[in-house]
């Protein structure tokens, strides 16, 4: 089967031998609608945007304590290994970004690289991972909010996904402002916490090397490699939002040039506001056991006094929140973009395609933010592992796609180039695969489980239609 790619102002191919209206009146329908999105940021806006959805700040306070738990003085190294193998998943993004400017993001990349089985399987995957993630850490804001106010998780969380919400039918040129704003908050934060730790330092840097944990019974273990491996599916997950520039490629201007410099700058700043204070937190710990017990803000007052506390804790707040705001227009892209490409009946392709006065597509970006409200409401703590267990599995195709793309036409199509091809990709589906053998059995069953509904739906529906439906959409004036 060869790939379907169109550029997004055109019109849809029709179904062989098709004999009824319906069909082409979807199809006329479909493509009379709009088809793509407003060009609006350039790199400053784009990295500002993509760091929010990283959201340096509260990957700290939020995901980083929980491998404290099980890492202990190992965690910065397992986050540091997370962040080389980020780089050569970067290239990869930064290549495929600039041959497939598609608001789509990785599900576009891999289908017009490796089938559209494959682009698929990718959807499923992102869908699930930016789902699930914002009313997860949308509900750390409560304890955040705790020196000021009391507020049930849920009812915190509900708030600061339905406030996203309305920030997500802005435009985004706004949105990369307001973002911006909050971002410096929790890097000043994240600032606070580094030097407060250097300061206070009880070890050396030797440390970051001793391997050591917490045991449950007031004794020091041994953090083993398989633990270190283990832990890195949640590494990724760490510094994961950097893909977020990818699925903001069709709305940055020059995307042949800025995704790759939106890529790789957020990457490397987000790497550093989480890494440096991981390790002076390590550094400055009176103990073990209060390193693994990962109760940073507990940390901060004792370093210094209530009010520096409060004061961080409410720059995390404000850090939760401006993730919301970034992680449901990222959201709203791809659904908007899944309708566009004919993912679903045409019904609700129309429906979710559409643009509001603002040029953002507020169907999808109401359909991602309110059921994100909703899901506040749910236990959600077993999925942060089915998210590092999907992360995983998604760059584990990526880096598929990336190996296949300068075969055929597009050897010769002008696009940010990666060093050290083939290598890199190769190198990066060996690792990635040996990762996901070492996650948990029902982390990886829950996963898979989730994957083949995905490809029950593709051969029972998608492929039946193939010729109208699944077609990735390339926007026009950046196709050469």
């Amino acid at each position: 089967m060869t790939d379907t790619l169109r550029p997004a102002e055109t019109a849809l191919p029709r179904a062989t031998g098709a004999t009824d209206s319906a069909t082409d009146s979807a199809t006329d329908s479909a493509t009379a609608g709009p088809r793509q999105l407003k060009r609006s940021i350039g790199v400053v806006g784009g990295t500002l945007l993509t760091l929010s959805c990283v959201t340096p700040a509260s990957t700290l306070f939020v995901v980083v304590p929980d491998l404290f738990g099980s890492l202990g003085t190992a965690t910065a190294l397992t986050i540091a290994i997370g962040s080389l193998l980020c780089v050569a998943v970067a290239f990869c993004y930064s290549e495929l970004g600039t041959l497939v400017p598609s608001a789509g993001g990785e599900y576009a990349m891999v289908s017009t690289m490796a089938g559209r089985l494959a682009g698929w399987l990718v959807f499923v995957l992102s869908l699930l991972v930016v789902m699930i993630v914002p009313p997860v850490i949308a509900m750390g804001t409560a304890d955040y909010l705790a020196p000021i106010v009391h507020l049930d998780p849920s009812v915190a969380g509900a708030g600061v996904m339905l406030l996203a919400t309305l920030a997500g039918l802005l435009d985004l040129r706004a949105n990369a402002w307001i973002t911006g704003v909050f971002l410096v908050l929790e890097v000043i934060a994240a600032a606070v916490v580094a030097l407060l730790g250097f300061a206070h330092g009880q070890r050396g840097p030797g440390s970051l090397l001793s391997m050591q944990v917490a045991g449950g019974d007031g004794h020091t273990d041994t953090v083993t490699a398989a633990l270190v491996v283990s832990g890195l599916a949640i590494a990724l997950f760490i510094t994961q939002g950097f893909s977020t520039a990818v699925y903001l490629s069709e709305e940055l201007e020059h995307p042949r040039r800025n995704v790759a410099r939106t890529v790789l700058a957020t990457l490397a700043i987000s790497s550093v506001i989480i890494l440096v204070p991981v390790v002076a937190i390590t550094f400055g710990a009176s103990d073990v056991a209060e390193l693994t017990g990962g109760d940073i803000g507990a940390m901060v007052t004792a370093w210094s006094s209530s009010a520096v506390g409060t004061f961080v804790s409410l720059c995390v707040a404000l850090a939760i929140i401006n993730a919301g705001i970034v992680m449901v227009i990222q959201n709203s892209r791809v659904l908007f973009a899944s309708a566009r490409d004919k993912a679903w009946p045409e019904p609700v392709n129309n429906v979710f395609a559409r643009l509001g006065r603002f040029g953002s597509p507020w169907v999808a970006t109401l359909a991602v933010g309110i059921p994100g409200a909703a899901l506040c409401f749910v236990n959600l703590d077993t999925l942060y592992g089915v998210t590092g267990v999907s992360v995983t599995g998604m760059y584990l195709l990526v880096a598929v796609a990336a190996l296949l793309a300068r075969r055929g036409s597009h050897r010769h199509v002008p696009a940010w180039r990666m060093p050290l091809w083939p290598a890199v990709p190769v190198l990066l589906i060996v690792v990635l695969g040996y990762i996901l053998t070492q996650q948990e059995t029902g982390y990886l069953l829950w996963t898979g489980g989730i994957t083949a509904v995905a490809t029950l739906y593709w051969v029972c529906y998608l492929r039946p239609r193939r010729a109208t439906r699944w077609l990735v959409t390339v926007p026009e004036d950046t196709r050469v």
